[in-house]
């Protein structure tokens, strides 16, 4: 579909700065102006009043398993998700395809899937492993955004943990490519010794995997990371900060001069330790969920700016691996992209601006990530938005557009919905079809 002259009127346009009622321009798929153009005709128009015009979300955080595990998820059906959500640009993380992504062969065949299937622009991570190493440079020819790295296993086999020789080998090379390091962050021997204090029993329950992975892991595992890429010059980015433990050792290594970022998810903001155990396994995640007093505290950071962005972290399971009497069995991910920033925005809203709230979605990620022409509604950029209005439908099963209806928000019901989302000017819908994006290059 060909992107034409569009006036967003009446809207209530979130800029990075202000967020007051205007008429945005759209020309060629591109912001032209923001303002008065209540003498402009011959352009298609949408009357907007009473509507949010938002920046799409650029979600730097998502698992959808393409290719050889789409049962899990899958491009079409992810991207599809997000964009319900308000999302216009996704970064599909290495791991969870089927063969992970630790080579330039498998980062093609991950973009190849992703051209074919995505309805949104998005961007590919590779994977800096022990087995990755002599493909760093592969992967970032091919346009990787950024390489994931875990300190503790993955849960996948293939995707194994980098231990401090391969953390400090691949964060040389890819500084050299001007890149970033995206890291999980939990110390595998605090987690073991914690566990050996206090063995959990199995079957566990939620409550019990929760105790089984303390802050203290994040903590350590952070503090290493850092001083690593200290080291090597490295910019390094913390994803799905859990604690304020966590936030606290990326302050620190930010006051010794280390180029750091951190991440945290809608799930770490929306529940707590006591939601997580009623809703059970669909609230399984990894760092684990936290008491409510962690999470007003890591409301308040974001809201402050020391938390920089949010990525939904979407990892989706088949049912099968998110049931049973034993939480440690199951699979250790939430399904969120479609739900968790409309259940975001009023709990938002009570502690920051809009601008602020943009800033962290859509805004930071992409200029962290390098992606010039994403992230904001200003002249020149690309008309990614999304226009949000008051109200909110309950979130049911057949209301989810991902393959599975698993979800730790059944039953919530957000004060803020998704009306359209459009990419580059084009509503997101059947037969759209998005492109490849690359670190420091324009759309």
């Amino acid at each position: 579909m060909k992107a034409e002259t569009l006036i967003i009127r009446n809207a209530k346009v979130v800029e990075p700065h202000q967020a007051e009622v205007s008429d945005v321009l759209i020309e060629d798929g591109r912001i032209a102006a923001v303002g008065d153009f209540s003498n402009v005709g011959g352009a298609r128009e949408i009357d907007a009043s009473g509507k949010v015009m938002f920046p799409g979300l650029v979600d730097m955080h998502v698992h959808f398993n393409d290719p050889g595990r789409a049962d899990w998820e899958g491009m079409e059906t992810g991207s599809a998700a997000l964009a319900a959500g308000g999302g216009t640009v996704f970064a599909d993380m290495p791991l969870n395809s089927h063969p992970p992504v630790l080579d330039r062969e498998t980062f093609i065949a991950k973009r190849v899937r992703g051209e074919a299937a995505s309805c949104v622009d998005f961007a590919l991570w590779g994977g800096l492993t022990p087995d990755s190493l002599p493909h760093i440079d592969g992967m970032a020819d091919e346009g990787a955004i950024a390489f994931k790295a875990f300190l503790c296993p993955s849960g996948i086999d293939e995707f194994r943990a980098a231990d401090a020789r391969v953390l400090r080998e691949g964060m040389k090379r890819i500084a050299a490519r001007g890149l970033m390091v995206g890291v999980h962050a939990e110390d595998p021997e605090v987690i073991e010794a914690w566990q050996k204090i206090h063995p959990a029993p199995r079957p566990g329950t939620m409550r019990d995997w929760f105790a089984s992975r303390p802050a203290a892991a994040e903590k350590k595992a952070i503090g290493r990371v850092c001083e690593i890429a200290g080291e090597t010059g490295c910019r390094v980015h913390i994803v799905h900060v859990s604690s304020p433990e966590g936030m606290d050792a990326v302050m620190a290594a930010r006051a010794m001069g280390v180029d750091v970022t951190m991440e945290t998810c809608p799930h770490y903001l929306l529940l707590d330790e006591d939601a997580g155990a009623r809703i059970g396994i669909a609230a399984k995640c990894a760092p684990p969920l936290r008491p409510r007093a962690a999470v007003e505290k890591l409301w308040m950071a974001l809201a402050d700016g020391r938390i920089d962005t949010i990525g939904s972290d979407h990892s989706p399971a088949p049912p099968e691996m998110k049931s049973g009497e034993d939480v440690f069995a199951a699979w250790g991910g939430i399904a969120g992209c479609q739900h968790g920033f409309p259940l975001m925005v009023a709990p938002a809203l009570e502690r920051m601006d809009w601008s602020r709230l943009a800033a962290c979605c859509a805004q930071a990620p992409a200029r962290r990530f390098g992606l010039g022409s994403k992230g904001a509604i200003a002249p020149g950029m690309d008309a990614d938005f999304v226009l949000l209005e008051p109200g909110g439908d309950l979130i049911h099963a057949a209301s989810l557009r991902q393959r599975h209806p698993v979800s730790p928000y059944l039953g919530m019901t957000p004060r803020w919905r998704v009306v359209t989302t459009f990419s580059r000017g084009i509503p997101v819908g059947a037969g759209s079809r998005g492109r490849f994006l690359t670190p420091h290059t324009e759309t």
